[in-house]
């Protein structure tokens, strides 16, 4: 069983989105921890390329905003990522209730990696399955 740990945007303007929407939601604009950030800066990761804003009661999802040109082929713009602590054996379960993989791909953003497995619902909506943290 999964539970919601992003909905991820692609957008042009990440920090112009999450301000936006931090706005409209009442939530705050995400500030990543200083030894994140150095680590980040370090490995050359484009900071402006990724906002996210969070709701600062803790009930509501996160929203990451990453830059990414919106096209029929090669992006969602709007996604569900759904954290489980098993990728592979969710990845089963939901395919026996309709779903199908399209892709599987690891990322790595400066000294971090992760991986998820990009899904279509029933009817062809995209999500991301990813391992909970």
């Amino acid at each position: 069983m999964g539970r919601i740990a992003n909905v991820t945007f692609a957008c042009a303007d990440p920090g112009r989105l999450a301000e936006f929407w931090a706005a409209v939601l009442d939530y705050e604009v995400q500030v990543l921890p200083d030894e994140v950030l150095r680590q980040l800066r370090d490995a050359g990761v484009d900071m402006g390329s990724r906002a996210a804003c969070i709701d600062p009661n803790g009930g509501g999802p996160r929203l990451f905003f990453v830059k990414k040109e919106k096209t029929a082929t090669t992006s969602i713009p709007i996604h569900l990522d759904v954290a489980v602590q098993d990728v592979e054996a969710e990845v089963s379960r939901l395919e026996a209730l309709g779903a199908r993989v399209k892709e599987r791909k690891t990322e790595t953003l400066g000294p971090f990696t992760s991986y998820a497995v990009v899904m279509a619902d029933p009817e062809g909506n995209g999500f991301c399955l990813q391992e909970a943290r």
